[in-house]
């Protein structure tokens, strides 16, 4: 089975654009973003907000069900597989505690930073309203988890200064020192 990573993080860190970057360095690989699987619920799509009902439990559950059983398939068939998904405090993940061979990577830039991503990727104003709550949101979520700031079983990046290419070469490199 190949290499699968796990690639998680506030909204406006750069989770889909490093995927993306980090796949590219294989030669045979796929991203898979969970919000493109979840954008493909037609009517009835709930999302993350400051209180989780059941409803968006459930699909945010399906979701990252779906994109499981796609890793396992593509990592068996050789690809090198990036997963990009959100923090999420109600799970912690454990969705994805059946793939092996994970890398588990938060992208981690300071708080200021993904704020500032946020305007920017708006391009006027203060940026989009409901990406600065989800990342204060998330902030706030990661304080509460790792109070003491470990993370044990997960690499973390700091990002702030960093652009993509770097992002990408610090994350192969502490893969690398693993073996």
């Amino acid at each position: 089975m190949s290499h699968i990573f796990l690639l998680v993080g506030a909204p406006a860190v750069g989770k889909s654009t490093t995927a993306h970057a980090l796949a590219a360095q294989f030669q045979k690989s796929i991203h898979i973003p969970v919000d493109d699987i979840r954008d493909m619920v037609v009517a009835g799509r709930l999302l993350p907000g400051p209180e989780w009902s059941a409803g968006l439990v459930e699909q945010v559950a399906l979701a990252r069900a779906s994109v499981t059983q796609m890793a396992l398939n593509y990592s068996k068939a050789g690809f090198v597989v990036v997963i990009d998904d959100f923090w999420d405090t109600n799970s912690h993940l454990q969705e994805y505690d059946s793939l092996t061979n994970l890398h588990k990577i938060m992208l981690l830039p300071s708080q200021q930073a993904a704020e500032e991503r946020n305007i920017k990727r708006a391009g006027s104003g203060d940026g989009n309203p409901y990406i600065a709550d989800g990342i204060r949101a998330v902030y706030e979520q990661l304080r509460n988890d790792f109070p003491n700031g470990e993370r044990s079983s997960w690499m973390v990046v700091d990002t702030t200064d960093l652009n993509v290419e770097s992002t990408v070469a610090q994350i192969l490199t502490k893969i690398d020192k693993e073996k």
